[in-house]
């Protein structure tokens, strides 16, 4: 078993252990308290206590290694752990089987291993660098069914501006894409890594959001371009995401030149 090998199943067997865990507060959201930290964004217990667990076995796992979370916080450097305890939590709360977890490790800026459990589905899927796409442990080929059905998944934000977004799934619609929103990105994602999707496109987002599944799709064979741009209440550095097909990046970049850059 390679380095990277061994990372990537102690960290599955981490996420593996979170999963049982949300489950758990899935069946009881109903009671679980929360809060809303911003339009739409909701924070749970299950969020809290989820990443709680995954930051202390990480810590014990691999010890001395930086934390981020998007609940808890921490500091990264050039490599680091971040964790998306519930990414999804609005869906979580509906009842809707679309939310996740997601683990990722970041080094100098480029994310090289990433798990996403989607617990309602009891699906883990994992990747590092040359391992290819993983789930439940087992290799999984990417694949492509009615290659003339062309979706892809939108991601949102709420930040996001909205004359904006709305040019881009026009634009997206008037190429021919069927332009899915799920409201999860390391959902959407895992769906663009099996082929539900032929990508998910993301002006706006986190690193939490991106990490595990950026080397899902990478390692799945689509091309994966991340990069950084300024908020609109200009804010420095937020990343955004386009991992796709050829075809698909191609298209997108008639009406987002960004693509080309990342």
């Amino acid at each position: 078993m390679t380095e990277a090998e061994n990372r990537l199943a102690r960290a599955t067997g981490i996420v593996e252990e979170a999963l049982h865990e949300a489950m758990t507060f899935f069946a009881a959201r109903e009671t679980i308290a929360t809060r809303e930290k911003g339009f739409q964004d909701f924070v749970s217990e299950a969020d809290t206590s989820i990443e709680t667990l995954i930051r202390k076995r990480l810590a014990a796992a691999f010890p001395g290694e930086a934390i981020v979370g998007e609940e808890l916080g921490g500091v990264g450097g050039n490599a680091y752990w971040i964790i998306d305890p519930i990414d999804g939590t609005a869906n979580f709360l509906r009842g809707s089987p679309l939310w996740g977890i997601s683990l990722g490790h970041v080094t100098d800026g480029r994310p090289d291993l990433g798990v996403v459990a989607l617990p309602v589905f009891g699906e883990v899927y994992g990747a590092a660098e040359g391992t290819g796409l993983l789930r439940n442990g087992a290799p999984l080929a990417r694949g492509a069914p009615l290659s003339d059905v062309r979706v892809v998944s939108l991601g949102d934000s709420a930040k996001d501006d909205i004359a904006e977004i709305g040019a881009l799934h026009t634009g997206l619609r008037e190429a021919g894409w069927v332009v899915e929103a799920l409201h999860t990105t390391s959902v959407s994602l895992v769906f663009a890594a099996r082929g539900i999707f032929d990508g998910h496109l993301q002006k706006l987002t986190t690193m939490w959001d991106i990490a595990g599944g950026a080397v899902l799709a990478r390692e799945a064979g689509l091309d994966v371009r991340i990069g950084l741009r300024t908020g609109p209440d200009g804010e420095a550095d937020i990343p955004w995401i386009a991992a796709g097909t050829a075809a698909l990046l191609e298209a997108t970049a008639a009406f987002w030149p960004e693509v080309t850059e990342g």
